[in-house]
Parts: structure tokens; C-alpha cells; sequence
């Protein structure tokens, strides 16, 4: 996507308040404020339920709410729950929950476009009444065809001259029931040849004969978004309604609905870029689609972009509200690089997070020269950048687990960890040399030997002697067993949007699930939710699935970024 700009170095991408400026929506409001147009600033979320919230809706809701609290304003959460063919009750309390996680609070002000039914349909008859609406019989696909093409003007409707009775009647009858879905709709009475597709008679009510999650089966014709959504702003008295480029064209229809009727106030439609993120799919249709295809778990799977996702996988909301605050506002639509993400809950849980020992593939190491019954207890550091956090007990004793990929018996140039006769460090514990590698009927090492220096106690030696690498471990007496979900990037394309199939761009390799892995006692009784640093392998969470009898952690992301490295070795190459 040529017009596409990517933003890549988090550590450059400042917010506007870092930078010592406002974005443009913040200096809409300011100037709004000068000028005395507005007693109170009033802002609305307004999800429609049919899906959950994803990282793209984190932009707006902080964008919405932020603004109203940055200026002494409020924030409404309206549903525009219009179509009742997609939403669901389990959408709406999954929003309202993902809203507060975030850390924002709509207080009183929480609204239904559905409550709204019978005055949109007052105002609809005001439309038809005065010539500016008309109930059109034509199909859906003889509508399209009718509008045109942005080179081509529209051509009007056979129905569009109907009287003013005559559209009441059926009007009302619509609302009554008596017709099919499908079979009319009605029509603002506007202009086939502008230039704006848009507004070229844009349908306002169509048949539902479907029941809805708040009103029943009282209605069976349902208002159309760009009718709904105007008219909730101006009863509400919405002061700035903020919203994404792709309503940008729609702006128009907006203001027209508005200015066709006599309503109190006028409120003004803004519109910022949205969140396009590499590696990640937007479309609340296709994350659906990955849902009921079970190509996930669920809405809450992981690996996926929605706010319960990235809560089950350990993003905290801090670090999600600093991730928007770095990309800011801006008036183009631009790629975002999902490193940038990342780099943010890295940020936070560097220094947040509690220091744990975990091995995830574990090979055990029989320490020959230490006593078979010594258990003792070394101090380890809870978190180096928060001292506050202070030391906690680790036990050590003659068998202990390492980490598979921290041996080789042939260690090649520059692998600087235990191979046979090589002396390591045990973090917080000794040095040990590597002496002997058992193995099985095939060949498959199982375990080693190893002799420790008493004298190495800490980690460090008296003599002065050094050693190139220090590696993690835990005493094999004392491990807890776990499972570990290592999650990586759900795509393995940057833009799976361009591909004529998205799911071709998952990534096979986006979940491994680790049975056996070994981690110190200290994280037993942890919460689901729980954060911790493994150290040398990644931050990690409890997650919900998590018992007594058997852990559970996700890989919330790993201490460095991976894939950089792979991209940029994959670039040398060609």
C-alpha cells in the first residue's frame, strides 16, 4: 500500500503532549473553548455490539474519553445497536468491561441508540412529511445499480415521486409489519447526481423482522447508522463527535439529517486516522470468521487483537493507553509497526514485573560433588530496575534443571554456555563444570554431570576467574511442573488485509505449547493474570486456565523482538 506510511522506532514516536503540542482534535476543542461555543465538551464512544473490541477501538475510546477528561467534559457509552441480526447481549457486557479495564468510566451516561426508536421514527415521518424522504419498493440490488458510479451520476428511483400520503401509508405499514424483508426500504430524498456517493438517496429504514436484544419484537424496521448515529449525538448533546477517515465521506449525510430537521443543536462530526497495525487484522468480520472457524480459541484467544485477547495474553491497560498516546492523532492513515506495541508492555513490565526462574525445556543436571541431603537457600533479586522489590529465598540443591538449548556437546563458535568441560555460572548460586552427557537407547541426551566450585557461592569467585556465560535453573526437588503457551504474531505477513485470503497468512508456528516445563515454587499460588519476568526468556502471565494442580502461563512477549532479527537476516539474503 504505496500511501501508506509505518511508523517503526517507538523510542522517537512521542506523543503530541511529549512533543510540546496538541493533535489537531485537541486544538479543535481548545479553540472551541476560547471562542465560549460549548458550557460542557461532550464526547461518545459509540460501539455497535456485534463483535468484541480490538486495539483499533483502544485508539478511539482513549481518544473519546481522554478528550472529555482532559477538559472537565464527560463521555458518553452509547450502543448503536441498530441491526439486531448481529448483535448479542454478550458483545455488549464484553464492551462495557474492556471500557472499564481500560480505565475509563461513562458514569451515568450510558445509552442505547434503541432507546431512541420511537423519536428517530418521529423524526423520519418530519423527513417524509416534508417531502425529504420516500419508501422505495426497488431490491437492494436494483438500488446499487441505480446510484451509479463515481464517474457515472445515479439514476432515480421509479418510486422516488410517490406522495406524501402514499409514503406515509406504507410507511407505517412497514412499521406495522405487513411486508417482507427486503422488499422496501425508506429513502432520504436527497441528490442521484452528487458527487458524493453517499448522498445519493441514502436508505434510511430497512425490514428486520427479527428480534431485538432490548426492544423484543417491538419493532420490525430498524433505523440505518448514518440516520442513528447524528441524531443520538444531537439528543445527547454530543458537542464533538469524533470518529475514524472512513466516515469522512459520510460527514456530509451527517450534517444534511441535521439540517432537514428542526432539532436543538447541531453537533460536529471530526475525523482521525485509524489504527492500522502490521501483523494484525482489524475487520471485525474476519475476526468473526477466525472465531467460528475455530482458527482460534475464541474472542479471548491470545493471539488475537481484541482487548480480551491482549488481557489474557498480559498486556496491562497502562501499557496500551501509552502505546495510543505514542501514535497519537493524525489526519492520514499510516501502518503502525506492532513492535511499537510491544516495545510498550516491555516497557512497563521491565519495570513492574516480578524476576521468576522458569526452564521450559528441561534437561536435568546431577551435580556429582555436592551433598546428596543439602538443600540451601540463595537470595535472588525480585526486579533489578525497583529495588523496593527487594530478594526472595531460592533453593538449590544436588539436582537442578537447565535449559535444553543452554547445552550442546558440540558447541559451535561463539556459544559461550555449558558444553563439556566449560565452567558456567548458576545465576545466584555457583560455578559448575560440565564432566560427563548421559544418553539413551537413541542416542537422545538425558541428562548431565557436573561438578560445582563451594568456593563460587553467589555466583562469584574469590580468585577472580571468569566465566562467558551465566544461565538460569531450577532445583529439580523443588519445581513446580507447568504449561507453557509460547504465543507469537497470529499472521505472518505485515498486511494480511492485501491477501485475497487473510487466513493464508496465519502463522503456523503462532502457538507451541510447552507440557513439561519446570519453574521455583515461588509463583504457586499466583492469580490469574499474575505477571512475571522469566528471566532470560520473556514476560509471562497466569493464565485463566491456570489450577493448583496444574500451571498455566502465556508468553505475553519475549525479552527482545525476534522477529526483527529473522526479517532483517531474511533481507541480507535476498
Amino acid at each position: 500500500m504505496s500511501d501508506i506510511n509505518t511508523t517503526t522506532n517507538p523510542t522517537t514516536a512521542n506523543s503530541a503532549e511529549e512533543a510540546g503540542s496538541l493533535d489537531f482534535i485537541r486544538t479543535i476543542v481548545e479553540e472551541d473553548i476560547r471562542a465560549g461555543k460549548h458550557k460542557e465538551i461532550v464526547t461518545r464512544f459509540p460501539p455497535e455490539p456485534n463483535g468484541y473490541l480490538h486495539i483499533g477501538h483502544a485508539k478511539a475510546i482513549c481518544t473519546d474519553f481522554g478528550v472529555a477528561k482532559e477538559y472537565g467534559g464527560r463521555c458518553h457509552l452509547r450502543f448503536d445497536d441498530t441491526n439486531p441480526t448481529k448483535e448479542d447481549v454478550e458483545y455488549v457486557d464484553s464492551i462495557q468491561e474492556d471500557v472499564h479495564w481500560l480505565g475509563f468510566d461513562w458514569g451515568k451516561h450510558l445509552y442505547y441508540a434503541s432507546d431512541y426508536f420511537p423519536k428517530l421514527y418521529e423524526y423520519a415521518i418530519m423527513l417524509i412529511k416534508e417531502g425529504k424522504a420516500y419508501v422505495d419498493d426497488s431490491t437492494a440490488e436494483e438500488i446499487r445499480v441505480m446510484r451509479g458510479t463515481l464517474t457515472e451520476p445515479g439514476k432515480e428511483s421509479p418510486y422516488r415521486n410517490r406522495s406524501v400520503e402514499e409514503n406515509l401509508d406504507l410507511f407505517e405499514r412497514m412499521k406495522n409489519g405487513e411486508f417482507e424483508d427486503g422488499s422496501r426500504v425508506l429513502r432520504a430524498k436527497i441528490d442521484m447526481a452528487s458527487p458524493n456517493m453517499v448522498m445519493r438517496d441514502p436508505t434510511l429504514y430497512r425490514i428486520r423482522h427479527f428480534s431485538h436484544h432490548r426492544t423484543g419484537d417491538a419493532w420490525c424496521i430498524y433505523p440505518m447508522y448514518d440516520y442513528t448515529h447524528c441524531l443520538s449525538d444531537m439528543i445527547e448533546g454530543v458537542t464533538h463527535s469524533i470518529c475514524t477517515l472512513e466516515f469522512e465521506n459520510n460527514r456530509e449525510l451527517y450534517d444534511w439529517v441535521l439540517d432537514n430537521l428542526p432539532v436543538p443543536c447541531h453537533p460536529h462530526q471530526y475525523e482521525f486516522a485509524r489504527l492500522n497495525l502490521t501483523y494484525t487484522m482489524m475487520s471485525k468480520r474476519k475476526l468473526l470468521q477466525l472465531v467460528q472457524e475455530n482458527l482460534v480459541s475464541g474472542w479471548d484467544d491470545p493471539r488475537m487483537p481484541t482487548l480480551s485477547g491482549l488481557r489474557r495474553r498480559g498486556y496491562t491497560p497502562e501499557s496500551i493507553r501509552n502505546f495510543c498516546d505514542r501514535i497519537g492523532l493524525a489526519k492520514r492513515n499510516s501502518m503502525v509497526d506492532v513492535a511499537m506495541l510491544e516495545f510498550s508492555i516491555r516497557e512497563e513490565l521491565n519495570r513492574t514485573a516480578q524476576r521468576v526462574m522458569a526452564v521450559l525445556n528441561p534437561l536435568k543436571v546431577v551435580i556429582e560433588n555436592y551433598p546428596d541431603d543439602l538443600v540451601e537457600e540463595m537470595d535472588a533479586i525480585n526486579n533489578p530496575e525497583d529495588e523496593s522489590m527487594g530478594t526472595r529465598k531460592v533453593a538449590f540443591s544436588k539436582e537442578i534443571y537447565i535449559e535444553r538449548d543452554d547445552f550442546r556437546e558440540d558447541p559451535p563458535k561463539k556459544f559461550f554456555r555449558l558444553a563439556p568441560g566449560r565452567e558456567v555460572r548458576l545465576r545466584y548460586a555457583y560455578y559448575v563444570t560440565c564432566t560427563g552427557v548421559v544418553k539413551n537407547e537413541q542416542g537422545e541426551i538425558t541428562e548431565l554431570r557436573c561438578t560445582y566450585d563451594p568456593a563460587t557461592k553467589g555466583g562469584w569467585s574469590s580468585d577472580g576467574r571468569k566465566v562467558q556465560a551465566t544461565i538460569h535453573w531450577v532445583s529439580a526437588k523443588h519445581a513446580l511442573s507447568a504449561e507453557m503457551r509460547l504465543y507469537d504474531r497470529l499472521f505472518n505477513e505485515p498486511d494480511p488485509t492485501a491477501a485475497e485470503d487473510f487466513r493464508a497468512c496465519l502463522n503456523p508456528e503462532s502457538l507451541t505449547v510447552l507440557n513439561d516445563a519446570k519453574i521455583e515454587p515461588f509463583v504457586a499460588n499466583a492469580p490469574a493474570g499474575s505477571r512475571y519476568q522469566f528471566e532470560r526468556q520473556g514476560y509471562f502471565c497466569v493464565d485463566q486456565d491456570s489450577t493448583a494442580d496444574k500451571l498455566v502461563f502465556n508468553r505475553t512477549v519475549s525479552l527482545k523482538d525476534s522477529w526483527a532479527k529473522i526479517e532483517q537476516a531474511e533481507q541480507k539474503k535476498k
